[in-house]
């Protein structure tokens, strides 16, 4: 075996980029999928092959000395050359991928994303899928963190510069009440509005036009769960405001609701496969370019047939 003590390894570097971001031991190793324990010890290793002490351990939460602010720099680098290089790699030779780690919405979880990991799995037989599912913030904190390779989410404002983005698909904001209830602004008003919780993007972008309509709308409930959500809806204790992929989610409540235009200024969002930039190479493109079709298959098709009035308000972003 050989003696790897005293020499600097990209796994140490990785260990201590989790640490510096965590600022926990714990938090770390629940990230990279290690103990604790082997954490600390990489941490030991790579502090005795540069000559320095990098974290202050001690404190709560973790902190970076200044040595430790100076390395991290250059670990993030050495890092994203790491990432490049597998991708550039993979890219000669796609079989030869080893690890795709995907987050997605939980918009798609039944449906999109299955199909999606199947065709990809059909022809890298060889590549490890990490698939992480959750609301659009979560995800894009874990593309930050390098936790994920590419997100799959709701853009939520501008992109920072170290995004690369790829427009997937646009859908409106529109309004699920309970079946056979009249749709115009004075119906739902003798109805409480049953809000998507405002602990999520979605649910603050829904507040925020709300208020910017000057709209005040009599609300006592605030949930984050599309099926909870429907059932209240479909029992008729309130309507709602969400978009076509929740509607379709909640497939249980659908025929005890009707969906319908917003009967007020619409607004919508974008969802997006967003990675870091100049890291992955062509793949996150490949990627998008893959999704599309599956896309219009499985969400467009299918939700202009049911409900044609959605017309264009939802529909795919083509590449310019």
């Amino acid at each position: 075996m050989v003696e790897t003590a005293g020499r600097i390894t990209l796994w140490g570097i990785e260990v201590f980029v989790a640490t510096a971001d965590e600022r926990s031991i714990s938090a770390a190793a629940r990230r990279l999928g290690a103990s604790p324990s082997a954490v600390s010890q990489q941490l030991s290793n790579l502090e005795n092959a540069v000559g320095a002490v990098l974290l202050d351990r001690s404190a709560r939460p973790v902190s970076l000395t200044p040595a430790g602010e100076l390395f991290r720099r250059r670990a993030q680098s050495i890092l994203n050359e790491a990432e490049q290089a597998r991708a550039e790699l993979a890219m000669q030779d796609l079989s030869s991928l080893t690890r795709f780690r995907l987050g997605v919405i939980e918009d798609f979880d039944a449906d999109v994303t299955p199909r999606l990991l199947s065709d990809m799995a059909g022809e890298l037989k060889s590549t490890q899928f990490l698939l992480e599912t959750g609301a659009s913030h979560r995800l894009f904190d874990l593309l930050d963190a390098r936790a994920l390779d590419v997100v799959v989410a709701a853009e939520m404002g501008a992109a920072a510069e170290w995004m690369e983005v790829h427009p997937l698909m646009e859908e409106p904001f529109v309004a699920a009440v309970p079946k056979g209830h009249g749709a115009r602004l004075t119906d739902l008003r003798t109805l409480p509005l049953i809000q998507y919780t405002a602990r999520h993007h979605m649910g603050r972008q829904i507040a925020s036009h709300l208020a910017q309509l000057n709209l005040r709308l009599d609300h006592r409930f605030e949930l984050d769960s599309y099926h909870a959500i429907m059932a209240m809806v479909a029992a008729g204790a309130g309507w709602t405001i969400l978009t076509p992929l929740g509607f379709l989610r909640a497939q249980r409540f659908r025929a005890q609701a009707d969906l319908v235009a917003l009967p007020f200024d619409a607004f919508s969002r974008r969802i997006s496969l967003t990675a870091r930039r100049e890291v992955l190479g062509k793949m996150p493109r490949e990627v998008a370019a893959r999704l599309r079709p599956v896309l219009q298959e499985m969400i467009v098709d299918p939700a202009r047939e049911k409900m044609p009035w959605l017309g264009e308000d939802l529909r795919l972003l083509q590449v310019p």
